[in-house]
This record gives C-alpha cells, sequence and structure tokens, in this order.
C-alpha cells in the first residue's frame, strides 16, 4: 500500500499543523519558564563570603620591632 503523499496527507493538513504549532508553542513556553527560573534562582545563590572574626588576629600576633639602638652623643 502505498502512503498517502503531499496534498493527500492528513499529516499536512491544516489541523495537523495547528495541533503540531500548539505543542511547539507550549514546548517553548516551558522552557522559556525554566530558564527565567534558572537565571534567578543563580542570582539568589551567591552569598556574601563570611567575616573574619578578630579572633584570628590575636592567634599570630604581630612580629615584635626591635627598638633602634641608642644614638652616641656627639663631641
Amino acid at each position: 500500500m502505498l502512503r498517502p503523499v503531499g496534498k493527500h496527507d492528513r499529516r499536512s493538513s491544516m489541523n495537523m499543523r495547528r495541533r503540531k504549532a500548539q505543542v511547539k508553542k507550549k514546548e517553548r513556553a516551558k522552557r522559556h519558564a525554566r530558564e527565567r527560573k534558572a537565571a534567578a534562582t543563580q542570582g539568589a545563590k551567591k552569598s556574601a563570603p563570611a567575616k573574619r572574626t578578630p579572633k584570628a588576629a590575636a592567634v599570630h600576633p604581630p612580629a615584635a620591632v626591635p627598638a633602634a639602638p641608642p644614638a652616641l652623643p656627639s663631641s
């Protein structure tokens, strides 16, 4: 049996074209909604880094700077 082609093909009828277009439209809408949701959550994921506590500075005190030698008295 030969398959109907072109003008006589039911799948290329206006009714089928509308159905196919509706499916594509819905797929596109779902994809756009997913992309918008992903973009919105991606911006919210980032948080500020934790602040350092002042205790960390107390654990490692700065090295003591040696005092300058006393100046020699001039004559």
